[in-house]
């Protein structure tokens, strides 16, 4: 897929490393309503592809289940807009997996920007974030974490921190779905 304006974005759903309630790392299940949601919103944004990573064989068989019904069963004929979405992902067991075949793909350093519904040091706002994917020089993987987010060493060994998304309301627990659609508006969507 041609990327909008030329910039290469990936989106990595995590399910590992990913934290428990309680802190622990975890390997998180794979919803098929994450799937959905966040493939219409890349394929809506131009992203280059959309990445599912987990460890789990039977997570990864229950995605690519969910996948092959609407980009080869009955789905893809029964809804070709939503074919085309889930066409973007992949399905793959860590993060280093995807950034040696971005890498491979694209012949351009992969910059992988972790994303967190809590402020932390050292971290990029969206109008930076975007002026940087405009200059074209390297290939962008947003990594979005599932269960309760990205591992503390996840977060401290990627290039970049996303900042939260903030309304000023005082609460922010949105689904990684609507935070992904989020994100990728205020990153590539049009102003007017």
């Amino acid at each position: 897929m041609k990327p909008l304006h030329g910039i290469k974005l990936y989106l990595a759903l995590l399910h590992h490393p990913v934290r428990s309630k309680d802190g622990s790392t975890i390997a998180s299940a794979i919803t098929s309503i994450d799937l959905h949601d966040i493939a219409r919103a890349a394929r809506t944004y131009g992203v280059s592809g959309f990445y599912v990573v987990t460890p789990l064989a039977d997570q990864q068989a229950f995605a690519q289940k969910i996948i092959g019904h609407w980009t080869d069963g009955a789905g893809a004929v029964y809804n070709p807009d939503r074919s085309r979405a889930l066409a973007l992902i992949r399905i793959r067991e860590s993060l280093n997996q995807v950034t040696t075949e971005i890498g491979r793909q694209e012949d351009l350093p992969v910059r992988v920007v972790a994303t967190s519904a809590a402020d932390s040091p050292n971290q990029t706002g969206y109008p930076e974030l975007s002026q940087a994917l405009a200059k074209q020089d390297a290939v962008w993987v947003l990594a979005l974490g599932t269960a309760w987010g990205l591992t503390a060493e996840f977060m401290d060994e990627a290039d970049f921190r996303l900042a939260p998304i903030s309304t000023g309301s005082g609460y922010n627990h949105l689904s990684v779905r609507s935070a992904a659609a989020i994100m990728l508006d205020r990153l590539l969507g049009r102003e007017f």
